[in-house]
């Protein structure tokens, strides 16, 4: 009769402190690493007055991409978080009405873009201040220039006021509203022209 023995398995046992430590470590790494791409990539965006009603109010909380408009330019319609030429204390946010090389025309509260009139169905109501821009003549925007305006025209202050921001102000485009919960929304590109 043959008889086989095994010799026993020996399993070299980690202690539970190393092995503690290496997880937290993990953690930790992994944490640094989502927070180093939230910082790069989205910034966060408290909105203060009226200047966008009814699209945005105030007190709405945004996420917006910073890292858009270094994958592509800006285009109209975007509303996009900046810095303007007049004063680098505070962010604004509004709509990019007109982009470089377009030829602008506002006039009586009619935009006209390229000779095209555009539809604005995020205006809640007509604009009476301000309603008439260069004389109503006819603007090239410059290159590397931005229109901007808020969607509450009658209450805000935007290039009618501090003219073209170059694109080297833009902090970031709106994304997405995630506070208050109800009005949670994905921002889109809609810009329509009346036929």
């Amino acid at each position: 009769m043959n008889i086989v023995t095994q010799a026993p398995v020996i399993r070299e046992e980690r202690p539970a402190q190393k092995s503690f430590l290496r997880d937290l470590i993990e953690i930790i790494l992994l944490a640094l690493a989502i927070y180093i791409i939230i910082i790069f990539l989205v910034q966060t965006v408290h909105v203060m007055g009226q200047s966008m009603v009814p699209t945005l109010q105030d007190q709405d909380y945004l996420i917006a991409s910073k890292i858009s408009y270094h994958l592509h330019d800006p285009q109209r319609g975007d509303i996009v978080v900046f810095k303007p030429t007049t004063d680098a204390t505070h962010d604004y946010i509004k709509r990019i009405i007109a982009i470089p090389g377009d030829k602008l025309r506002i006039s009586h509260a009619q935009i006209f873009i390229n000779g095209r009139l555009l539809k604005e169905p995020y205006l809640n109501e007509r604009w009476v201040w301000d309603d008439t821009w260069s004389d109503g003549q006819e603007v090239v925007v410059p290159p590397d220039s931005y229109f901007v305006m808020g969607d509450n025209r009658n209450r805000s202050s935007d290039s009618r006021a501090f003219g073209y921001q170059p694109k080297e102000r833009f902090l970031g485009k709106a994304w997405l509203r995630v506070w208050p919960l109800s009005t949670f929304k994905i921002f889109t590109n809609n810009v329509t022209y009346a036929s």
